[in-house]
């Protein structure tokens, strides 16, 4: 068994403006770390396209459409002050989905391990309708209702240790007692929800939020304390892990202290949880990270923790 990675050239064609954080060089910088020899066993494919069905699981068809017809042929369009597309964009956020269904089916088939989608544009701000947070389709959202589709999947749990507030997700799955979502992050921040009060209709929102300035130490506490026992209690079929990497000391979006060691131990624990409650079936999608070096060594050792199972 080994780890999967899932990556597309596409994803460098979701142009962003002069100076945008969401750049394609983030891609770059991880796929320049990830060719280094300790990474010689990695098993890596290309991201298919992605299948409107599996989107209109997590997002109405009319949406979906609009964000299709809203792809221009030339120039940038801003869906909102930050969150733009571009003439590639529409094909590399179709990959982007793709790659969230690929790594659950070879999770799921238990033709590897574990899996790593690296993508971009992220995806967890996306809420049901509305495109925001340089996000438009919410890739683990739709990751887990594809898992519970064609899998069978009864209980999906999303973890995100973005240093914002997966809102999307959030709101995708507010009353669903089938998909637990939790999240640490820092707050205040955009995009201003992930309060611990906000806990879904079905109590199955867990937000652990932390404060700027808080490094590994708060961050491990939250997890042992806030998440950690919510996810043995839940018992999941499928971890998803929407795993930003801004909260990263170096990133320039965010106010926390995390270091690459964070990163591994939380995947760490992650993957220990999986392998007691459903086999080890771990599917990891990029979100956010935009320090390009502080992003490709936290990636590298994420992903070198997860090649370790």
């Amino acid at each position: 068994m080994s780890t999967l990675f899932l990556h597309h050239t596409s994803y460098l064609d979701h142009l962003t403006p002069v100076g945008h954080p969401e750049r394609p060089d983030r891609i770059r910088a991880i796929d320049r770390i990830l060719e280094h020899e300790r990474f010689q066993s990695l098993e890596r494919d290309v991201a298919p396209m992605g299948r409107i069905v599996d989107i209109a699981r997590a997002h109405p068809s009319d949406y979906i459409d609009m964000v299709h017809t809203a792809a221009p042929t030339d120039g940038l369009v801003r869906i909102d002050a930050d969150t733009t597309l571009s003439p590639g964009s529409w094909e590399a956020v179709m990959r982007g989905v793709g790659g969230a269904c690929r790594a659950v089916d070879e999770v799921m088939e238990r033709k590897v391990t574990n899996a790593f989608s690296a993508s971009r544009p992220p995806g967890h701000h996306a809420e049901r309708a509305r495109a925001m947070g340089f996000c438009f389709f919410n890739n683990a959202a739709v990751a887990a209702r594809y898992a519970q589709s064609a899998y069978g999947a009864e209980r999906v749990a999303i973890v995100d240790f973005d240093v914002h507030h997966g809102n999307g997700t959030q709101d995708i799955f507010w009353n669903d007692p089938t998909v637990m979502y939790c999240s640490t992050h820092q707050m205040p921040l955009y995009p201003g929800s992930g309060a611990a009060n906000e806990r879904g209709d079905a109590d199955t929102i867990v937000n652990a939020p932390l404060a700027a300035g808080d490094g590994g130490a708060e961050f491990r506490e939250a997890m042992d304390i806030a998440i950690l026992p919510r996810l043995e209690a839940f018992s999941p079929d499928l971890v998803i892990i929407s795993a930003g990497f801004d909260a990263h000391v170096r990133d320039p979006l965010g106010g926390l202290r995390l270091v690459e060691a964070d990163f591994a131990w939380a995947t760490v624990k992650l993957m220990e949880l999986a392998d007691r409650k459903c086999e080890g079936r771990v599917v990891s999608l990029l979100e956010g990270g935009y320090d390009l070096e502080g992003l490709a060594r936290s990636v590298a050792a994420h992903v070198m923790t997860l090649m370790t199972a």
